[in-house]
């Protein structure tokens, strides 16, 4: 058992190594021996767990969906209001891509051009399906405008939130963060929030983003 949990360990600092090398320099020029340095293990250690360096990658990015899911989840399963859930969400998200390298490193990696393939989708997938879920629920609920198409919000959405964290990192290593979602958020509740609604909704948004800079 020992043993075992040693080898877990040794995985996860590969993996949390690999996503801090990923970030600083970059996929293609993150190299096994500077992958295997920034985890402290050696090549052989690495080479146990993993046979390349695409293996380690998606690695990264699964556990990047792990943690996120498992925190939506728990936003999922404590909220009534579905459009508080997709906040929340949102808001959830942006901490995660702030404090955490390997999500950071994860996402990037999927937003960084065809550098797998095939490319890794399934993140996107469940997300696209998650958030079409809950604005089909926001509409039932009365939150949304009656007449909205649920699969197009979410691929509007989700492809926003995508562009938001990008720019943010360019310009500010993501200390922006939130504040831009939650901009994202105002021009959303605008355009899809029941008119009486809609102040329910912002005090919600100001609640879970902050004010507006």
């Amino acid at each position: 058992m020992a043993q075992q949990d040693r080898a877990i360990q040794t995985r996860e600092r590969i993996v949390t190594g690999a996503a801090a090398a990923f970030y600083r320099v970059g996929y293609a020029d993150a190299s096994i021996a500077t992958i295997a340095e920034t985890a402290g293990v050696t090549k052989g250690a690495l080479y146990f767990h993993f046979s390349s360096k695409e293996e380690i990658a998606r690695a990264v990015i699964d556990e990047q969906h792990r943690r996120v899911t498992v925190a939506a989840a728990e936003i999922f399963e404590a909220t009534a209001s579905p459009a508080e859930t997709m906040m929340l969400m949102c808001a959830d998200l942006a901490g995660w891509l702030v404090r955490d390298v390997v999500v950071r490193a994860g996402i990037r990696l999927t937003t960084g051009g065809a550098i797998f393939d095939p490319p890794t989708r399934a993140p996107y997938d469940d997300w696209l399906a998650t958030f079409e879920d809950l604005v089909g629920r926001a509409v039932d609920a009365g939150e949304f405008r009656q007449g909205t198409d649920p699969a197009r919000l979410a691929h509007f959405i989700i492809p926003s939130f995508t562009g938001v964290q990008l720019l943010s990192d360019v310009l500010t290593n993501m200390a922006d963060l939130t504040t831009r979602v939650g901009e994202l958020w105002d021009v959303l509740l605008a355009a899809f929030a029941e008119p009486d609604r809609l102040d329910g909704m912002l005090a919600l948004r100001f609640r879970i983003f902050g004010p507006a800079s």
